[in-house]
């Protein structure tokens, strides 16, 4: 197959491109069917010059007529700057939209995928970068409600950027439901790292085709016939094949030299194909640039330089010269084939040219090229961080005008959500490098650039920038307590809480010692192997009783109070008066939002989680429902908000909605997946996911859960609520391991009692191990039940109570374990956890015999979604109904 083109030669990719060109009209014609017909994926991979780009032209020209069709293009020169690929692309949709259209459309999503895609301000909050992809995605979704159907072509994929690329991974798991047809082409072997994961992941989710492959002998001869005329004699077609070794493009090219040359196609004359061949590419393709004349060189090595979508007078401007003279030079390199496209946007005829030019430059003219390209894309208000990609090849000279440029381009990147754009630039500042008094700063800056993507390389950073003069003391605490969160991040407890220490003790009294020291008992507070549990306690409270939270450090110290307190099974009501007083009118202070970095969101679980076991459920819920909306407007939705959503599913687990709770907590899961693999995070939501999955009978499916994230030992350092040995204790049992199940069980009741933490409700260790030894050891299982009734009855909450009457009738036979149960459902019906009331209920039920108990349960049951409760209650009532 052949399409004509000027001059009449064969479009030579589309020789034996028949399977490819027959799944794109199909896809096309599926696509355009109706309005409720899914897109697809088409990717086409292989070398240079195989004819992907002619593939990608030749889908536009099915698709043009019949759909509204989107392009763009990655440049070799351009993978630094973020959001370029994506921006193109909609490009066309942007341009048509005001920003009043634009936001209408957009929604909740225009100040979150705006500013990445150029048509809003930034908001002044760092973004999140999954936040923006989601957003991205969000965005061309409903733009293609507009725009039906909708054809995208991404040409030269391996070049995209890393922001559009993981945009492309993200929308290609959506194209399923969406009137799209997504084509891509790329060079699988020039893409690494990230670049080739996401592409990957675009490859698996795509039609299969195979990659593309050379020309045949014959396709090469019925190519050549075709351009130079059918007296073209084999040996020559033959030579053609062997030269350009069935490179398609190679072959185009090649055979228009020919042409050019007036070289008559026989056998005598391939001997001077090779020669030919070398003159279109490499040193010959230099040669025959510089044989057009200095002003045309220097104007193609400005147009390199620039990259893709090349305006005109911004080369011009780079080159040196009048617009009239770069006219004249852009259209005698359209005539040689180097350059096509108009003045606003020129491209390269082909990638393999483009990157021949750029790398034919002497390298201190491509350095000073670069500089000049900053300083023009500066010049013409398109900001720093636009030129930031000429900044990054520029050459370290102690310019200090060139890190504040770096600097200010970080900042903007950050802003957009594009964290690796704004690492690159930071990192460039420093070898510039800025001046001493800038130093620290600048690896400050760089620190909290890679806190949201990678802790480890924070703390690098964090660490040098402490050991650097220049931070000023309220910098300095902020490092450190960055710092300590990014190692907590890493699994590196211990060590956080050295580095807060030894800042703390170089502190007078005051606010900035104070938030140290709040930072230490957090830490700490979460730290499942410390020493000195009860003397740390014993000190927290000391410090906290006095304070009436006037500040944040204060209102901080009070929540962390109250979780200790909490957690160590201290009276409730107090936990829940110092909960209190830690708010604003009931309300977070300023300044401890979910968004607000000071503190982080490990402080506000402790207040939620607080508020969640001393029963105060409406409030918990307040807390976190918050948490999550915070990170969705502000556009979060990576590890924070999944941190929100698991806390949330633990709400609803407390409350009895269990079927909510295991939807929340899958969701988190899910967002954590993305942030990556093995951290604490995953552990805490696996944990609770479990914890839930048991409560309603799904013990194979909390079974493959913690398979899937490795709950087993050995645990990381941090402690989790439910507590992991509890609950990886009561999988065992359930799952038929009991032998190993009390181990695991002895465990958490040893760990528990070093932390002082002997809330019955927060851990219930000791009522799964007494029911696990009541067989085998009677004496002690009611030791243990009657231990935690006494931790209980000092909690104090209904649930506390009524959970321990409850397990303590389970001990019990007769007459006397009819009037435990009895009292165990009086309480629970009075605590919000429903299925606690449930369980209760069922097992009052079946202790008396009532029929009419038992019914109430098994609606109670039904309502929580425990299923495995209601077949209990159903088989139980049979029998008393019997």
């Amino acid at each position: 197959m052949t399409q004509g083109r000027p001059g009449g030669a064969a479009w030579a990719p589309l020789w034996e491109r028949d399977a490819e060109l027959a799944a794109a009209a199909r896809a096309v014609d599926e696509l355009c069917s109706d309005s409720t017909t899914a897109g697809g994926l088409l990717v086409f991979q292989g070398e240079a010059g195989i004819g992907k780009t002619a593939l990608l032209a030749e889908v536009r020209r099915i698709a043009e007529g019949r759909a509204v069709v989107w392009s763009a293009r990655g440049g070799e020169t351009v993978t630094s700057v973020p959001f370029n690929v994506v921006r193109q692309l909609l490009q066309p949709a942007l341009v048509g939209l005001s920003p009043e259209l634009a936001r209408e459309y957009l929604g909740d999503w225009y100040e979150i995928a705006g500013p990445a895609l150029g048509i809003a301000e930034p908001t002044g909050v760092q973004a999140d970068p999954q936040g923006v992809c989601d957003g991205l995605v969000e965005a061309v979704v409903r733009l293609s409600g507009l725009h039906w159907p909708l054809v995208l072509l991404i040409d030269d994929a391996h070049w995209a950027d890393q922001e559009t690329l993981h945009w492309l991974a993200a929308f290609a798991q959506r194209l399923d439901e969406l009137p799209v047809l997504v084509v891509v082409a790329h060079r699988p072997d020039d893409a690494t790292g990230d670049s080739a994961r996401h592409l990957a992941a675009v490859g698996a989710a795509a039609r299969p085709l195979p990659p593309l492959r050379a020309l045949t002998p014959d396709a090469a001869a019925g190519l050549t016939r075709a351009t130079l005329g059918e007296h073209a004699d084999a040996p020559f077609c033959r030579e053609v094949w062997a030269v350009t070794g069935g490179n398609p493009y190679e072959s185009v090219e090649l055979l228009a030299k020919v042409q050019d040359s007036e070289l008559d196609p026989v056998e005598g004359s391939a001997a001077e194909l090779r020669a030919l061949n070398r003159s279109a590419r490499g040193r010959g393709l230099v040669a025959r640039l510089e044989g057009l004349g200095t002003d045309v060189t220097r104007f193609a090595w400005a147009a390199a330089i620039l990259g893709t979508a090349i305006p005109l007078d911004l080369a011009a401007s780079l080159a040196g010269m009048t617009r009239e003279t770069a006219e004249r030079c852009a259209e005698r390199l359209r005539t040689a084939r180097i350059l096509l496209g108009a003045d606003e946007g020129l491209e390269f005829v082909h990638p393999l040219i483009a990157s021949t030019v750029y790398r034919s430059i002497p390298p201190a003219t491509r350095t000073a090229f670069h500089g000049q390209a900053a300083w023009a894309v500066t010049l013409s208000g398109r900001g720093a961080a636009a030129a930031s990609r000429h900044l990054l090849e520029v050459h370290p000279d102690d310019d200090p005008e060139l890190v504040k440029q770096l600097r200010e381009a970080a900042a903007e990147h950050l802003a957009v959500g594009a964290p690796d754009a704004a690492r690159r630039c930071l990192e460039r500042a420093l070898r510039e490098p800025p001046l001493p008094e800038t130093h620290a700063r600048v690896l400050y800056e760089l620190g909290c650039a890679t806190l949201l993507t990678s802790p480890a390389t924070t703390i690098g950073h964090l660490r040098e920038a402490l050991h650097t003069p220049g931070l000023d003391r309220k910098l300095r605490v902020d490092a450190v307590c960055r710092l300590s969160q990014a190692l907590v991040h890493n699994d590196q407890l211990e060590e956080a809480l050295r580095v807060v220490d030894a800042e703390a003790e170089r502190l007078a009294p005051g606010p900035d010692r104070m938030r140290l020291e709040g930072v230490h008992y957090m830490w700490e507070g979460i730290h499942a192997r410390e020493d000195d549990a009860t003397g740390r306690s014993r000190r927290l409270a000391a410090l906290a009783r006095p304070l009436p939270g006037r500040d944040n450090s204060e209102r901080a110290l009070l929540i962390l109070r109250a979780f200790d307190a909490m957690t160590r099974g201290e009276n409730a009501e107090e936990v829940v008066e110092l909960c209190d007083r830690s708010l604003v009118n009931g309300r977070l202070a300023p300044g401890l939002g979910w968004t607000d970095t000071e503190w982080g969101f490990e402080l506000l679980t402790m207040l939620g989680g607080s508020y969640i076991f001393t029963d105060r459920l409406d409030r918990a819920e307040s807390v976190f429902a918050e948490g999550v909306r915070a990170y969705e407007a502000a556009g979060w939705s990576g590890g924070h908000l999944a941190v929100a959503k698991a806390w949330l599913g633990l709400v609803y687990r407390r409350r009895g909605r269990l079927a909510e709770a295991e939807a929340s907590l899958r969701e988190s899961l899910r967002l954590t997946d993305r942030v990556g693999s093995g951290l604490p995070m995953h552990w805490d939501a696996a944990c609770k996911l479990i914890d839930v999955l048991l409560s309603r009978g799904k013990t194979d499916e909390a079974r493959e859960a913690a398979d899937r994230y490795g709950i087993a030992p050995p645990y990381p350092s941090t402690i989790f609520l439910p507590d992991i040995h509890y609950v990886r204790g009561r999988l065992l049992i359930a799952s038929g391991q009991r032998p190993e199940g009390i181990n695991e069980l002895e465990v958490a009741a040893k760990t528990a009692n070093e932390r002082g933490c002997y809330n019955s409700v927060v851990n219930p260790w000791a009522y799964e191990l007494a029911q696990a030894v009541a067989g085998e050891d009677p004496r002690r299982a009611a030791d243990l039940v009657a231990e935690a009734r006494v931790q209980a009855e000092r909690f104090g909450t209904e649930t506390a109570i009524g959970e321990a009457l409850r397990f303590a009738a389970s001990l019990e036979s007769g007459q006397r374990a009819v009037e435990l149960h009895a009292r165990a459902v009086a309480c629970l019906e009075a605590s919000p956890c429903a299925y606690e009331h449930a369980v209760a209920r069922v097992e009052y039920g079946i202790a008396a015999g009532s029929a009419s108990e038992l019914s109430r349960g098994l609606a109670l049951a039904e309502s929580c979604g425990a299923a495995g409760l209601v077949a209990r209650a159903r088989a139980s009532l049979e029998v008393a109904r019997v």
